[in-house]
């Protein structure tokens, strides 16, 4: 009896193990079926314009995309690509670093907090874009300013999302580690860090969209010569459409992967527990 039950039970996995597969294809479909809706949408109005319009103004979907396939596979856009990166890869890395530790030393210190919430309060309203001239100016030209734009755009939605996270915490925890003797370093990574994790992740999923917006703006003005942002500004000012438009293209695309593919994929594995199901 007991050799048949575990006959059975033996059977049974390699069924449980195909049963899971659709499910988990057909949950990667439903999550994925949006963005191809959404694309479709885009590219029949894109054509619809284009009919409309002169193609020297609106070029279709497949001349743009002509001209991008060429522009990938040159070196000069590939490095122009990858600047946009770096640039973006620091400011958002320090963005995100004193949004955690700012917004981390606001509970374990009552005046930090409300001081911190005043300026927040006050700076987040600025556009990060109005800031590019005072920073060309001290700074000068070239990725100083552009980066420090990013870093700013990036800081406030990371700031005030542990911020506000850091209020919410269980107050018998604190008082319990308080009374253990914990020191305020120890509150803040034994205490706040694991209560706010969620917060920091969900912060620097807007703070990502913050910061790419701000790269592709300060890149636009900030007097730079090489940069996503920089390559649609010498297309229009050539009158080259279908350069801006592969421009547009490029910076959809990758902004849509990143967040989709790579921040929202990360967030789901971090707190998996969070989305596991019921």
């Amino acid at each position: 009896m007991a050799e048949t039950t575990r006959a059975g039970f033996a059977l049974a996995l390699p069924g449980t193990e195909q049963s899971a597969e659709p499910g988990r294809d057909s949950a990667r479909l439903s999550r994925l079926a949006p963005y191809g809706a959404a694309l479709l949408t885009i590219l029949v109005g894109w054509q619809l314009a284009s009919l409309f319009f002169p193609s020297f103004l609106i070029p279709s979907p497949r001349t743009v995309l002509f001209r991008l396939g060429r522009e990938m596979v040159s070196q000069k856009f590939l490095v122009t690509t990858a600047r946009s990166f770096v640039r973006l890869g620091i400011g958002f890395g320090l963005a995100s670093l004193l949004g955690v530790v700012i917004g981390l030393s606001t509970g374990v210190w009552d005046p930090f907090r409300r001081y911190t919430r005043a300026l927040v309060s006050i700076l987040q309203s600025i556009p990060p874009i109005a800031w590019v001239p005072l920073f060309i100016i001290l700074l000068g030209f070239g990725d100083r300013p552009i980066i420090l734009v990013i870093v700013i755009s990036a800081f406030f939605p990371m700031a005030v999302s542990v911020m506000n996270a850091v209020e919410h915490v269980d107050l018998l925890h604190l008082d319990v580690a308080r009374l253990m003797g914990a020191s305020p370093l120890q509150l803040a990574r034994k205490v706040y860090a694991p209560a706010v994790f969620p917060a920091i992740v969900t912060g620097s999923q807007v703070g990502f969209g913050n910061a790419w917006r701000s790269l592709i703006a300060a890149e636009m003005v900030g007097g730079v010569n090489i940069g996503l942002g920089w390559y649609i500004t010498i297309a229009g000012e050539i009158a080259d459409m279908t350069g801006v438009l592969a421009g547009i293209v490029v910076i959809g695309l990758l902004s849509a992967a990143l967040d989709t593919w790579g921040l929202e994929h990360l967030k789901r594995r971090l707190l998996r527990w969070k989305y596991a199901a019921p």
